[in-house]
């Protein structure tokens, strides 16, 4: 008997069993987010933007075919992304404010390019493994960046994308950084200008230069044009590796550096350097991952997709970029936490 009640504490005791409801989540992911990507590709959350709709009248409005629209709208609700009363389907608060495209937060330009673009691209993933060679529009031939910037609406749809997948870290840098010691900025690489555009509302002293490839200044202007601040912000055309970068106070380089090699990080830090004053500062952000490379699991699957779009990029840590901005010249360098994955190195010549 004495063995029997030993027997049962022990069972009492024991870790719980191992389940692989985990690992299976993880692996299987690709539903959730393919079904996410493609509510978002057919506009529901901009059709439900007025209010809720009936689920009948709503699947003819986005052309379902009998037989998939109520698992693919009850599915959104499963995710989270929707809700249900009385077979009415509505937004929740998130994708009200973030997926309806009539929304001034609308993210989904990223996700509208990662439906486009990377969903079918990380398909090839393995054969990058492989490789070490892109699996996008350079994969027979070419390069990426003049591809998109050969086809007006893929750079259209690239550029709003880079603007909605930072919008929240440049709410960050224009609140965190002390703009109030500065009176000019580049924004090397500004795509449409989501960031000149931030920091312009934030600080009525500061004027700016998005500095981009020329392909890029129509949109740019545009966006500029928008928010009535073509007086304090202009594009200048150029390439940042064939001429030096624009003089001012402070240069930002945001989610540009991982594209690059590890030489070509080293040139653009120095040519920052070169192109700032003393005290002037260099901005860098991008999803850094840690350290001991543990934790930002965003910043090494989006080193992952650089290997999936670029023919030498990855993304890095924070002592990586100091150690780089310490051989350029910089005298003094700081990390700081923004926003989601994203964190800025600051530089001070």
């Amino acid at each position: 008997m004495t063995i029997q009640q030993t027997d049962l504490r022990a069972a009492d005791d024991a870790p719980p069993a191992l389940t692989p409801e985990a690992i299976l989540q993880l692996g299987l992911g690709f539903w959730g987010s393919k079904t996410l990507l493609s509510a978002v590709e057919l506009g529901v959350f901009t059709e439900l933007g007025d209010g809720p709709v009936l689920g009948d009248e709503l699947a003819a409005r986005l052309g379902l075919h009998p037989r998939s629209r109520w698992d693919f709208l009850d599915a959104l609700v499963a995710l989270g992304m929707l809700e249900r009363d009385d077979g009415a389907y509505r937004n929740t608060p998130h994708t009200a404010l973030f997926l309806d495209r009539s929304s001034p937060s609308y993210i989904g330009g990223m996700l509208e390019m990662a439906n486009a673009r990377l969903y079918p691209f990380w398909g090839s993933l393995t054969d990058a493994l492989h490789s070490g060679q892109p699996q996008n529009e350079a994969r027979h031939g070419g390069e990426v960046f003049a591809a998109l910037y050969r086809d007006p609406e893929r750079l259209r749809q690239f550029l709003h994308a880079m603007t909605c997948l930072s919008m929240g870290t440049h709410k960050a840098i224009a609140a965190r950084f002390p703009w109030r010691r500065y009176r000019t900025f580049v924004d090397v690489g500004c795509a449409e200008g989501g960031l000149p555009v931030e920091l312009a509302l934030a600080h009525k002293h500061v004027t700016g230069t998005g500095f981009d490839l020329p392909a890029a200044q129509p949109y740019f202007d545009e966006f500029v044009a928008s928010f009535g601040l073509r007086e304090r912000l202009r594009f200048q055309p150029g390439d940042f590796f064939a001429e030096p970068l624009p003089a001012a106070d402070v240069l930002v380089m945001g989610h540009i550096l991982h594209d690059w090699s590890l030489e070509q990080k080293r040139t653009l830090v120095a040519h920052a350097h070169a192109a700032l004053p003393t005290g002037g500062a260099l901005i860098v952000f991008d999803t850094v991952i840690d350290d001991d490379r543990r934790r930002n699991a965003f910043g090494l699957l989006m080193s992952l997709n650089m290997l999936i779009e670029t023919p030498a990029g990855f993304d890095y840590t924070a002592a990586d970029c100091q150690a780089w901005m310490r051989e350029a010249g910089f005298r003094d360098t700081y990390l700081e936490h923004l926003a989601g994955p994203d964190s800025m190195i600051v530089a001070i010549k």
